[in-house]
């Protein structure tokens, strides 16, 4: 396996391999400055070869999309040992479930998202591609995350609460109504600052 990104979201990612014994043949990076990261020999990008198996180690959303499309990898998925994933939950393509996460029965995330360290994500939840879900946030049953969306760290989203598309939470917020596709919101309660597109 080799991962795309060579700064210290891989270095999480590799934690992760290495607790599963997935041997790790190297890194890509776009800075050919980058020869090496923890002991892993970094190559140029330009020498990824067509269905490398692959994890895109970057935490920018935006990036992992454009990155997703641009390369026909097979792209691999992670979920680190300490992780307590329901086996009825679902979990795409390229995703990363980091240390002491929880995932409860018939959530489903999308391909290419990060849900990282101590999240809490309980019943039904529904998280779509490219999505980050920031360290200690919780979200409760029924809770929608569009496509894109990254939610701040320490963030509780209420019951059945929909968060749109492309949208940024702010760390420490308490989510009570829905957000529409393309807010920067932040706050307890939740407020929409401004349109992002």
């Amino acid at each position: 396996m080799y991962l795309y990104g060579a700064s210290g979201h891989a270095k999480v990612v590799i934690d992760i391999a290495e607790a599963l014994n997935i041997p790790i043949q190297g890194l890509f990076d776009d800075n050919e400055a980058i020869s090496q990261l923890l002991n892993y020999s970094v190559y140029p990008s330009s020498s990824i070869q067509k269905n490398m198996e692959m994890i895109i180690s970057i935490g920018n959303n935006e990036i992992r999309s454009r990155l997703a499309q641009k390369y026909q990898a097979k792209y691999l998925s992670l979920i680190h040992p300490s992780a307590i994933v329901s086996p009825h939950a679902m979990i795409g393509e390229g995703t990363v479930i980091m240390q002491g996460a929880v995932l409860q029965v018939e959530v489903e995330v999308g391909n290419h998202s990060i849900i990282n360290t101590a999240c809490s994500i309980d019943h039904e939840c529904k998280i779509a591609n490219f999505v980050h879900i920031s360290p200690n946030s919780t979200l409760c049953g029924n809770v929608q995350v569009g496509e894109g969306s990254w939610i701040g760290a320490g963030t509780t989203i209420l019951p059945g609460v929909k968060i749109g598309k492309w949208c940024t939470i702010g760390a420490g917020s308490v989510v009570s109504k829905d957000i529409p596709d393309y807010s920067l919101a932040v706050g307890n309660r939740c407020k929409i600052l401004k349109t992002l597109k």
